[in-house]
């Protein structure tokens, strides 16, 4: 008997997608569907090209076709992606999916180490990625990306406004006051000079399209954090964190203010930084030097989830300092580790755009 098309989208409608839990047919996720003879083809379309569950995906999908189709099918599952948003406004930055802060209430925690490597380790896995450094005061982007020394021209928009082109490295587009100040330079600002810049950077730079694009925010609960609510629609925020019990509770205050009636931004998981100590010589031993399961902790009391733990190695600090972030050394087991923390993000992201309301701007007076 004749596979059919029908015959083809049934058996993929009992297969489900484990973060969303609905079937992939029900969530318009298949698409292309090409039969010839016992040649069954379709392309899976996932909601993040980081998505961590590719493989479990693409074997129930030919199970499903082995099942309750035909056992002696060749089954062609070719995996695409298109990430989702649930943006409104769409007046600021049309073309940016999805708006990530990256906070922690404390400084010191490695925040922009963090961020640096997550966005290329997204960047690496075909997303369209955008960074700006919202640290007004201490910009660390332009020396982790070894751009220390590049200018980004402003050019005339199609509108007419002038527009700053962002710099480009390791596939991230950049934004930092880094590039418009020498980098020995102390930046004094008064807070509305502060917010006005990240305003500014945020509207005025040509982004282009954009699957996430990651802020850097400042330590603390600041007026450059409200600036950024009350401009642009956040998806949802990444605490990064370390063990330590000081960070721990300055982290608790930033990740209550993102939950604040007024914010209302959905925090999207803790990464802990500094988790434990690695020493090169000894890759398979750990030393709790600030402390061990914070980040746990503080996952279980906020019912968020911990998307990773990152150890202290030098080669993570090393990396940094000469511009060529860690995620960036292939092989090495940091890498991975950052790799891993990309992918529960973007899982983090899809499950939020399925299950959560749209983002808006928020309005305070």
């Amino acid at each position: 008997m004749a596979i059919t098309q029908e015959d083809v989208l049934k058996a993929l409608s009992y297969v489900e997608e484990p973060d969303l839990g609905q079937d992939l047919v029900t969530l318009n996720m298949i698409e292309d569907v090409q039969i010839d003879g016992q040649n069954v083809s379709f392309t899976v379309v996932l909601t993040t090209p980081a998505c961590p569950l590719k493989e479990l995906i693409h074997n129930a999908c030919v199970r499903a076709i082995h099942t309750m189709v035909d056992k002696d099918a060749n089954v062609t599952v070719n995996l695409t992606s298109r990430v989702t948003t649930m943006r409104q406004n769409r007046d600021i930055l049309p073309g940016v999916k999805n708006i990530i802060a990256v906070a922690s209430g404390k400084g010191g925690v490695g925040k922009s180490t963090v961020t640096a490597n997550l966005a290329i380790a997204l960047a690496r896995t075909g997303a369209r990625v955008g960074l700006v450094d919202a640290d007004i005061s201490g910009p660390s982007m332009p020396l982790m990306f070894g751009v220390e020394n590049a200018r980004p021209h402003v050019f005339q928009g199609p509108d007419g406004r002038n527009l700053i082109q962002p710099i480009e490295k390791f596939g991230v587009k950049l934004m930092s006051i880094g590039f418009l100040a020498p980098a020995e330079s102390a930046i004094v600002w008064r807070g509305p000079m502060a917010s006005s810049a990240l305003k500014q950077f945020i509207t005025e730079v040509a982004w282009g399209e954009l699957d996430y694009l990651l802020l850097d925010m400042p330590p603390g609960t600041s007026d450059i954090h409200l600036t950024m609510v009350q401009t642009v629609p956040v998806t949802g925020a990444l605490i990064v964190t370390t063990p330590q019990k000081v960070a721990l509770a300055d982290a608790e205050k930033g990740l209550q203010m993102f939950r604040l009636p007024q914010i209302n931004v959905p925090v999207l998981g803790i990464a802990e930084n500094m988790a434990w100590f690695t020493p090169a010589e000894l890759p398979d031993n750990k030393y709790f030097i600030f402390g061990e399961g914070g980040g746990q902790t503080l996952s279980e009391k906020y019912e968020t989830p911990l998307l990773g733990q990152i150890p202290l190695v030098q080669s993570i600090r090393e990396n940094g300092d000469l511009g060529t972030p860690a995620i960036l050394q292939e092989g090495n087991a940091t890498a991975a580790i950052f790799e891993q923390l990309a992918e529960a993000l973007a899982q983090q992201v899809s499950i939020r755009n399925n299950v959560a309301p749209r983002t808006q701007v928020v309005e305070m007076k």
